[in-house]
């Protein structure tokens, strides 16, 4: 693609050095920016990267001082606000400056686990059934839904809060979970139904027009007999966990083509009814009983390389760096009036 000026917005804590030498780069809390930002140097564009914490107008002045054709936008939070990410989209938009990634109403709509569900119910994609219990709020826990149940953040990403325990059997480790997420990870809490089965992950490219990217797997087969198959904040981000356990991600096997067809498209139905745009990706579980069921939407997902979203686009034949440029082409072609 023709060279860009790329505003690269990180997180001021995650601001990647120009030489990565005397770090750890595979255990690097800011390898993703770094990968993006080298990578996009690399093909010869232009990149300035800016970190950014409580204050719109460091990106005020960066989009004034330097003029760029695009942000890549990188943040997950504003103000350390997980959900206040879709503000500083907003700005961009109102600013007039092209971005990667997706818009700020679909941010909206995703972000919110609670809100995605009842939007998904309307369009009939299944999910597991649920109930939020807002902060200073006791569980009641509605009749319909039976154990086991797992408890997670309402609002938070990345398994932030997620262990063993969250997968509860009773009222009174239910209660104790939700207290957890209110008291500890201090966002309201949201109860589901806990879905036995296989991991899938399903990424995609496009706005109007998507590309469905492999389906990838996490692999769980190497976890002690007693363990709940779920996805802990240890497991996730734990190295040595991983290697301890032998979990892995890669291609998912022996899918029959039906099935993969039928993936594909509940995916593309999810990123439409979510107004989502740029690359997301899916999580979802086949259950052990055949059941398809949506867990989430992740807007914005990793992009490092190695992780499973580039993967994915390296099987179906795009490697890192054109990937970059291929999110790059899409925020550059992306337009309001693509949402109605």
């Amino acid at each position: 693609m023709k060279k860009q000026r790329v505003l690269a917005l990180v997180d001021e804590t995650l601001v990647p050095p120009d030489d990565p030498k005397g770090h750890d780069l595979a255990s690097a809390p800011w390898k993703m920016e770094f990968d993006v930002v080298h990578t996009l140097r690399e093909g010869g564009h232009e990149v300035l990267p800016v970190g950014v914490g409580s204050d719109l107008g460091v990106i005020r002045k960066a989009i004034q001082e330097f003029q760029p054709t695009i942000a890549f936008n990188l943040l997950e939070a504003f103000a350390e606000v997980a959900t206040w990410d879709q503000n500083v989209v907003a700005y961009l938009e109102l600013m007039r400056v092209p971005y990667t990634g997706c818009n700020s109403r679909g941010l909206v709509l995703a972000r919110d686990k609670s809100l995605t569900k009842k939007i998904l119910a309307y369009h009939r994609v299944p999910a597991p059934d649920f109930v939020v219990v807002p902060r200073g709020r006791a569980i009641r826990r509605p009749r319909r839904l039976r154990f086991p149940l797992i408890v997670k953040s309402l609002t938070l990403d990345a398994s932030i809060g997620i262990s063993q325990a969250s997968v509860v059997d009773d009222d009174a480790r239910l209660e104790e979970r939700v207290r957890f997420i209110h008291e500890s990870i201090e966002t309201h809490a949201i109860v589901e139904e806990y879905v036995e089965g296989r991991e899938l992950y399903v990424g995609l490219l496009g706005n109007q027009r998507l590309q469905v990217l492999p389906t990838w797997e996490l692999d769980f087969s190497g976890l002690p007999e007693e363990a709940r198959r779920i996805a802990t904040e240890r497991l996730k981000w734990s190295m040595s966990y991983q290697k301890k356990h032998g979990i892995t991600t890669g291609p998912a096997k022996d899918l029959p083509e039906p099935l993969v067809r039928k993936i594909a498209n509940l995916c593309t139905r999810v990123s439409r009814s979510l107004m989502l745009s740029g690359y997301a990706r899916v999580d979802l579980r086949l259950a052990d009983d055949g059941r398809i069921v949506v867990l989430e939407a992740n807007p914005n997902p990793q992009l490092a390389q190695g992780e499973d979203f580039a993967d994915a686009a390296a099987k179906a034949g795009i490697p890192y760096g054109p990937l970059l440029d291929r999110i790059m082409a899409l925020g550059l072609a992306w337009e309001p009036g693509y949402l109605g």
